[in-house]
């Protein structure tokens, strides 16, 4: 597939993952975004043998493992907003990270996710 249709393909994507809610900028100013749209969001996000939900829960507890919450909540919005999931089943991943990644690294999700939920009246 040429590089062109990849990206494509991967913007289509990435609006479908993120709800439109973030943007993309155009081809060649960002080279880092056109590497993430056109592999990770034209070619892996894109593939059948996981679900665009399955894909997000394994992102979110990646990402929430390292301790990212600003972009744990991006996630949280875009799951909600797609109803990919609920508001108790967010919390209740927040109570499961904690067994794996750790108290310290759920805890520092709590008051963002709450506040972010809060914003989409959950």
């Amino acid at each position: 597939m040429a590089d062109s249709e990849r990206r494509k393909r991967g913007i289509e994507m990435f609006h479908k993952v993120y709800c439109g809610d973030l943007p993309v900028a155009e081809e060649g100013q960002i080279p880092f975004q056109d590497v993430m749209l056109e592999q990770l969001f034209g070619e892996v996000w894109t593939r059948d043998a996981l679900s665009v939900r399955d894909r997000r829960l394994v992102t979110m507890g990646i990402i929430a493992a390292m301790g990212e919450a600003n972009t744990f909540c991006i996630q949280v919005r875009s799951a909600v907003k797609n109803g990919e999931l609920t508001a108790e089943q967010i919390r209740e991943m927040v109570m499961h990270i904690a067994q794996y990644a750790g108290y310290p690294r759920a805890a520092g999700l709590l008051m963002p996710v709450e506040e972010t939920l809060a914003k989409l009246k959950t």
